[in-house]
């Protein structure tokens, strides 16, 4: 007679079984938007209440593998811009609502859809948001350099607009993640910030990730 263990039915899951089986059923499906039905209908081992007690909510059992969250309902308004800025980055030109659906997205057709209720609406939106009118020039190149009128990082309306002005490509080698989606664009302080350079419109500059990187704080 062969004996073999069988453990006790209430015997605790633990954390990595649960994020095993979680792992395990996202890469069988390819996906790296895992909701609690297709977890289910395919066959996961856990029930959803364990995963969620366990991790406080469906949302940070997904994070916490690395995957996009979904159902997400209280995006803030620069939430769902910067994420329509990043697609947008990546293919160059205005996304359409498919793209929510693509890997481009962190944030799915729902939140934009409870927001502004259409995709026109949202992307009208996006556009009044990053209107010039919200963006400074340097008024007085010979001002005082001593004493800061903008901070180092540029905003979410500045990188749209210098993206935008920079055809979404790096100036000096004309990199793009829209020819290539592993290009990451940087904005650049022509004048570095450390020189006494200010985070406006003239001074900045669109780079990829290599020619930021080889130009340090060189001007």
């Amino acid at each position: 007679m062969k004996f073999q263990y069988s453990p006790p039915k209430n015997q605790p899951i633990s954390t990595d079984d649960l994020i095993a089986d979680l792992k395990l059923v996202a890469k069988k499906l390819n996906t790296k938007k895992l909701s609690q039905s297709l977890y289910v209908a395919n066959s996961g081992k856990y029930n959803i209440s364990t995963i969620v007690r366990r991790f406080g909510t469906w949302n940070k059992a997904i994070q916490k593998i690395g995957l996009i969250p979904g159902n997400i309902s209280n995006y803030s308004d620069e939430e769902l811009f910067e994420n329509i800025l990043n697609i947008w980055q990546h293919k160059g030109k205005q996304p359409v609502r498919r793209d929510l659906d693509s890997e481009l997205s962190k944030i799915s057709q729902g939140p934009y859809n409870r927001r502004f209720n259409s995709w026109s609406i949202t992307i009208k939106n996006f556009i009044e948001y990053a209107d010039d009118r919200d963006i400074k020039s340097i008024k007085n190149s010979s001002a005082d350099t001593s004493t800061k009128k903008t901070s180092r990082d540029p905003s979410l309306r500045l990188r749209f607009k210098v993206l935008k002005r920079d055809n979404f490509s790096c100036v000096q080698c004309g990199a793009s993640p829209a020819k290539n989606p592993a290009v990451l664009l940087h904005i650049d302080h022509i004048k570095p910030w450390s020189k006494g350079g200010e985070t406006e419109i003239p001074n900045l500059q669109t780079l990829c990730q290599n020619c930021n990187l080889g130009k340090s704080n060189l001007e």
